[in-house]
């Protein structure tokens, strides 16, 4: 069974996956496989975009932008990764921002997801933070 939220993003029972929202927007992340990202291995990450009330936003209707930091993070630092979004499809997640990231080593990252919209969409622009943890 699934827990929906607010944002009507959903987590499966016993994964923790936290809801980011910026003006009008809300993601929640998920990286493939399991949750558990490996150091120097490929996984698919990809955010189930949504707006306010729950409506998804697939990648078409989004200029959206992917950027990986080292966490922590200093003012003005480059990402280490600027991997490239291309649409997935996950149960009732059709066509949402997704990408292949290899995180290069064991640490802590920053995921940063900004985005405006394209034309004929209609949400606020957003930037939306994830730490994420490459214990392996």
């Amino acid at each position: 069974m699934y827990r929906f939220y607010s944002w009507r993003c959903w987590s499966a029972p016993g994964v923790a996956h936290e809801v980011r929202v910026s003006e009008d927007v809300g993601a929640t992340l998920h990286i493939q496989p399991n949750d558990n990202p490996r150091a120097g291995e490929p996984g698919l990450a990809w955010f189930a975009l949504t707006r306010k009330g729950g409506r998804i936003i697939p990648l078409s209707q989004c200029n959206c932008k992917l950027a990986v930091y080292s966490n922590p993070r200093s003012p003005g630092s480059p990402a280490l990764l600027k991997p490239a979004l291309k649409a997935v499809s996950y149960q009732r997640y059709q066509a949402i921002p997704g990408a292949n990231i290899a995180f290069p080593k064991v640490g802590s990252y920053q995921l940063e997801l900004s985005g405006t919209a394209k034309a004929g969409a209609s949400f606020k622009p957003f930037k939306l933070t994830y730490t994420v943890a490459v214990p392996r």
